[in-house]
């Protein structure tokens, strides 16, 4: 028998509880079958005189946990290394709780560790301005090698979404870096995740015209690029 997964929700009336209830529901089971859903009335709510008094109608809707997937514990594959697979498992788990569905290949170097996902659903996956993203590589890599000495960087990858941003912060960073060089004028741009930040910094830390900081405190943090003082 499959597991029942419900939710209670409350609103101005019964119909709005139940709406409330439903989209709850559809959070947690992406693809729900609305025709499944089962309601239970457990207040019909009161309006009280004059405002006063007033309480919410509240309902719980349910459905069976029929089609939801867990993700199973993987298993090493040939040629990969424990840490690779604990990789796979933490992204994959975490992908699952957002909502994604995802394929996921992780790939191992020197020089780091790189799991790029697959799917149609990666927008939730990168998140606006790859927030999301940028936050499920940081979990990762804190999970992976907490309490240990012998890490290397963890890059958590959508389809090419790292190259096509780098590609668009280098460009970004030498166009100011031009503005800031030309005018001698501080360049604020705007706020970045840390990640994106360090992209910045790295590509005019060799610039001999200008030089860089971050101000502002999270999650509004953002590069300045400031020119030179240029010694007569």
């Amino acid at each position: 028998m499959s597991p029942e997964v419900s939710v209670e929700a409350s609103g101005e009336t019964v119909g709005e509880a139940k709406w409330a209830a439903l989209r709850e529901l559809e959070r947690k089971r992406p693809g729900l079958d609305k025709a499944s859903v089962r309601f239970q009335v457990v207040s019909e709510g009161e309006r009280g005189l004059l405002g006063v008094g007033y309480e919410p109608a509240r309902v719980i809707a349910s459905c069976d946990d029929e089609g939801a997937e867990e993700p199973v514990a993987s298993v090493p594959r040939e040629g990969e290394s424990a840490d690779a697979t604990h990789l796979r498992e933490i992204v994959d788990r975490i992908a699952h709780e957002i909502g994604v569905r995802c394929t996921l290949e992780v790939v191992e170097s020197d020089e780091e560790l790189r799991v790029t996902c697959t799917g149609g659903e990666l927008g939730l996956l990168i998140g606006k301005h790859g927030q999301t993203i940028d936050a499920i590589q940081y979990l990762a890599n804190a999970i992976l090698f907490r309490d240990r000495d012998d890490r290397k960087p963890v890059v958590v990858d959508a389809a090419g979404y790292r190259a096509r941003r780098q590609a668009t912060l280098d460009a970004l960073a030498l166009r100011s870096a031009e503005r800031a060089a030309a005018t001698g004028q501080r360049v604020e741009l705007d706020p970045m995740t840390a990640v994106e930040r360090k992209i910045v910094h790295e590509k005019l830390k060799e610039d001999p015209e200008v030089e860089t900081l971050s101000e502002g405190t999270e999650p509004n943090r953002y590069v300045v690029i400031l020119p030179r003082a240029i010694d007569v």
